[in-house]
């Protein structure tokens, strides 16, 4: 199974002061017939906020021209990074990034309109943590996240999304392989009829990152039911190979719509990338 890049790429590009240092990490939903984007906008020294992009196509976007979240005091001092959107009921949950001078920790807000935002801080303390992931239903009647403490993915479970227990590690980086050094949840998982896809990256022993693919059991998505051992995109145009930091796709969002899957990721940290596969593809794969 491989992801194909869209012709087209870059999909968005920095535009605006705020955005100067890059745009990139988008997450992604698709709601009433539109592709809705969440990215990381870079401004200053290296001082992160979210923007909000929309698309009828999913490749050419209309994005708003300031932040629709800013980085505020205590956890975010540095910033408000990577986010991640899942929809849950009526509601879009938004995991975030939030970088301050006690390091990373992984924080909460919501929405109904990519506007107007709850926050809820920080639901993962006392240790440095990123790329979590919110499934889009509750499993076994608690809510389930996925989380990334160096170097491996886990998982935790919530009754009320803000207090999170049962942490423990479901994937770790293979020696010898192109995620051995360490792996992150990407997009939020997406459910199948044989289990929960989920695109994630990894990195090498020369700081290259590239996406890969697993399936978790539908039940119980502690149990990794298979993991592609080669990698579905990795760093070939100058967009990914060049950039704030060269040899990098990484993605914090992807979609289902109709027969395929959107796959948003950014580049070289500085621009995003779209690229897709055929749901006939990915069945291929979970199915073999």
């Amino acid at each position: 199974m491989r992801l194909i890049r869209y012709p087209g790429n870059p999909v968005l590009k920095p535009a605006y002061i705020w955005e100067e240092g890059g745009v990139f990490n988008a997450g992604a939903v698709y709601h009433n017939g539109l592709f809705h984007l969440l990215y990381r906008a870079v401004y200053g020294e290296n001082r992160s906020n979210i923007g909000y992009a929309v698309s009828r196509d999913g490749f050419h976007f209309f994005r708003l021209d300031k932040p629709v979240f800013e980085h505020t005091g205590d956890h975010e001092t540095f910033g408000a990074e990577d986010p991640r959107i899942t929809k849950i009921g009526d509601t879009f949950y938004m995991l975030y990034t939030a970088y301050s001078e006690i390091g990373v920790r992984v924080s909460l807000a919501s929405t109904k309109n990519f506007i107007a935002w709850t926050r809820y801080g920080v639901v993962l303390p006392d240790v440095d943590d990123k790329d979590a992931v919110l499934f889009p239903e509750k499993i076994n009647n608690k809510y389930v996240m996925l989380h990334r403490i160096h170097p491996d993915i886990w998982i935790a479970y919530s009754d009320d999304l803000i207090h999170w227990n049962g942490h423990r590690v479901i994937m770790t980086p293979r020696k010898g392989y192109w995620d051995s050094e360490k792996i992150g949840a990407g997009a939020p998982p997406i459910k199948t009829e044989k289990g929960w896809l989920i695109f994630y990256h990894g990195v090498d022993g020369d700081n290259v990152y590239r996406l890969g693919v697993a399936l978790l059991d539908l039940e119980d998505p502690s149990i990794v039911l298979k993991r592609q051992e080669e990698p579905v995109l990795e760093p070939e145009k100058y967009y990914e190979l060049e950039g704030i930091v060269p040899n990098v796709v990484f993605t914090c969002g992807a979609v289902e719509v109709n027969d395929t899957y959107y796959v948003y990721y950014g580049g070289g940290d500085y621009v995003i990338g779209v690229a897709t596969v055929k749901k006939e593809e990915v069945r291929d794969f979970i199915e073999e």
